[in-house]
């Protein structure tokens, strides 16, 4: 069966969206001062925390910045607490995506984004509510149902497992993303969507011979955004893939395939055109969906009782 979405619901939902985006902030002047506030950084050598948050005490209340974060859930000095506890919490990791810390300000800046289209949602607190969510639509079947343009993995659950992955990454590098793969086969169906028409835009675009997009993470419960914090990585809590609308994206891969400036110019189209939040992580992209900005629920299969 295929899901189709009531005309007087759409209708509805079309006009609450359209009454928000005429409150809604200047998004695209925000990450313009956010570049801004980035290269302060880089300009500045060598930034220590207190350096940062002395500039960020600066440049944070320029009306650009403050306009949006004053917009987010819980309000602009809520956002403020967020950022500057990335800063004094921040510790070199070789797993980060962030780099060093002006990159991680420059993340943790670009997800209040996110946060304002998606913060006022729930997350999904633990790992047993992601697989028990009935928002979210399992990868496994739309794949098996020829549903996905876009390519994934699951983590390898065992040692032998991780033992052939390795082996895989030292004798055939091309055949897949040096990553550990979807812990939850799961997202949003509008996100699956603009994956799709992503993925099939890039598949058009691309060198012959370049793989399909690879889709990294999705979905993830708050307790494995804390986990991934704990073991180094640049996870952001709250999180817009802790409520099933964010995605990361293989990048560096599609080097070897002269293929990765072709996927960051459509990300940004797309980021452009307002349907998304983009942030470069390095290795992989982030994208969180925007309200609205796709409707074709129609065409995601939907799990009904019994099936």
């Amino acid at each position: 069966m295929v899901a189709g979405w009531h005309a007087g619901q759409q209708a509805g939902a079309d006009g609450l969206l359209a009454g928000r985006a005429a409150r809604d902030p200047d998004v695209a002047a925000y990450r313009r001062a956010v570049a801004d506030v980035h290269a302060e950084f880089l300009n500045g050598g060598g930034l220590s925390p207190a350096a940062a948050e002395r500039i960020l005490a600066r440049r944070l209340p320029q009306p650009e910045i403050s306009t949006l974060l004053s917009a987010v859930p819980g309000g602009r000095r809520a956002a403020i607490d967020r950022v500057l506890r990335e800063v004094r919490n921040y510790r070199h990791s070789a797993r980060s995506s962030a780099g060093n810390l002006a990159g991680l300000i420059r993340i943790a800046l670009l997800a209040q984004v996110d946060l304002l289209w998606w913060g006022h949602l729930p997350a999904y607190q633990a790992d047993e509510h992601v697989h028990a969510s009935a928002d979210l639509v399992d990868l496994r079947r739309l794949r098996r149902d020829g549903m996905l343009r876009f390519s994934y993995r699951l983590q390898a659950g065992s040692l032998p497992g991780r033992a052939v992955r390795a082996a895989e990454r030292r004798v055939a590098a091309d055949r897949a993303p040096h990553t550990a793969g979807l812990k939850f086969a799961s997202a949003r169906p509008e996100l699956v969507v603009l994956l799709n028409e992503i993925a099939a835009e890039f598949a058009s675009l691309a060198p012959r011979g370049t793989p399909r997009l690879w889709v990294t993470s999705l979905a993830r419960s708050l307790d494995h955004q804390s986990h991934l914090r704990g073991l180094g990585y640049a996870a952001m809590v709250p999180s817009a893939h802790c409520v099933g609308y964010a995605a990361d994206v293989e990048m560096a891969w599609f080097r070897r395939f002269h293929a990765d400036r072709t996927l960051q110019a459509l990300l940004l189209e797309r980021q452009s055109a307002g349907e998304v939040n983009v942030i470069d992580e390095g290795q992989a992209w982030h994208l969180c969906l925007c309200p609205g900005a796709t409707r074709a629920l129609r065409l995601i299969p939907v799990q009904r009782s019994g099936d």
